[in-house]
């Protein structure tokens, strides 16, 4: 029997050449990173973050159209092919709630039916975790939305300081809760000259853990504000007639439960000393301004010559820039987890500390699949 002859490997194929073309698609492909960062944002200002954010990683945002219809129906537009990459959504949520969730929806959707192989959603500010706890025939909002979010195609989420942390256990897949505490920490040793003459002040006793993280990294003293006012609950309808009273119904004889005693706010007191000092109230979202407002004005009775708020997220909704101008407040700062230019324009007082480095890095290493741990080093469980 013949053997057969048997041509090198490069003489078999000798004759085969690529299509025209294909080697500069497959040199762009290996060109690209693999990832490809979105912002689902339909107002410039919101946009801003992202582009930070892009920048820092030498990239350019992805091309995509998201605008409002006439009849006030969000519309999203992929313009580029997005298969088998991971998606990085910045979202920043500006005053308009509803719409920015409606945007990371409708986008992350989007991007999973055209075959993004993972949905990252960059989430600085996460809407609605203040309704993370039940109340009286209410309902857990930040669940809800959470379920939204990974039927909608999320994969992955990064955010900065949630309201209560266990936000995350509300999530079907992983959450990357950072933390904005070391740039406040560091804005405060550089921008406050004579900050050793300081104590940390919660405002509330719920803000004493916050607080004390701020106070024991700095060395410096802590004071806590008790007797403030608290949202509380009417309990005018409490439910002790329902069901309605039938006819014929029995009813349990000697039925009376024991009323709880109503609770009495204290007159509000400064526990800790802050005469001749400065005073720096730590918060994680500063929104209605009001009990920041009559904080300032306790601690100014009470001694304090110069007075800071510090937060993470700086909403500062309604009448917010007047009342701080107004106040006895001599700076509030804030990072840029959300859009707040305009309220700079009416407020002065109101400084702004950039986090976009430390999302830009959590980016590049979810992408490279390198360890997050570098990111929460010296972090408690507690902070």
């Amino acid at each position: 029997m013949p053997r057969k002859l048997l041509l090198p490997y490069k003489s078999v194929f000798s004759h085969f050449r690529a299509p025209r073309g294909l080697h500069d698609s497959l040199a762009m492909n290996a060109a690209r990173s693999g990832y490809r960062g979105f912002s689902a944002n339909s107002t410039a200002a919101s946009t801003e973050l992202a582009k930070k954010i892009t920048e820092r990683l030498g990239a350019e945002l992805g091309k995509s159209v998201v605008y409002q219809e006439t009849n006030g129906e969000t519309r999203v537009e992929i313009k580029e092919s997005v298969r088998g990459q991971d998606i990085f959504i910045i979202q920043t949520i500006p005053r308009d709630v509803n719409t920015a969730v409606m945007e990371l929806l409708i986008m992350a959707y989007a991007l999973k039916t055209s075959c993004a192989r993972n949905i990252i959603g960059v989430i600085p500010y996460f809407p609605y975790s203040k309704q993370s706890k039940m109340r009286k025939r209410g309902s857990i909002v930040c669940k809800l939305l959470a379920s939204m979010l990974a039927k909608a195609g999320l994969t992955h989420i990064i955010t900065m300081d949630l309201h209560q942390k266990e936000i995350q256990g509300f999530f079907s897949f992983p959450v990357d809760n950072l933390r904005a505490s070391p740039f406040l920490l560091q804005y405060i040793q550089e921008e406050i000259p004579d900050y050793r003459n300081a104590v940390i002040v919660a405002k509330s006793p719920g803000a004493a853990k916050r607080a004390q993280s701020y106070a024991e990294r700095l060395r410096l003293g802590l004071a806590v504000i008790h007797g403030e006012a608290q949202c509380t609950e009417q309990d005018m309808d409490d439910g002790r007639h329902s069901p309605p009273m039938l006819k014929n119904a029995t009813v349990h004889p000697g039925l009376e439960l024991p009323l709880m005693m109503a609770k009495e706010k204290p007159p509000i007191t400064v526990v800790g000393d802050v005469g001749g000092r400065i005073a720096i109230i730590v918060d994680d979202i500063i929104d209605d301004v009001e009990s920041f407002v009559a904080a300032a004005e306790i601690l100014k009775e009470r001694g304090a010559y110069k007075i800071f708020v510090m937060a993470t997220h700086g909403l500062l909704s309604a009448d917010a820039p007047r009342l701080i101008e107004e106040s006895s407040i001599d700076e509030v700062v804030v990072t840029n987890t959300v859009p707040h230019e305009v309220q700079k324009l009416q407020c002065p007082k109101i400084k702004t500390v950039d986090i976009s480095l430390i999302l830009s890095e959590a980016i590049r290493r979810i992408h490279n699949g390198e360890s997050m741990a570098y990111l929460f080093r010296n972090i408690t469980v507690d902070d």
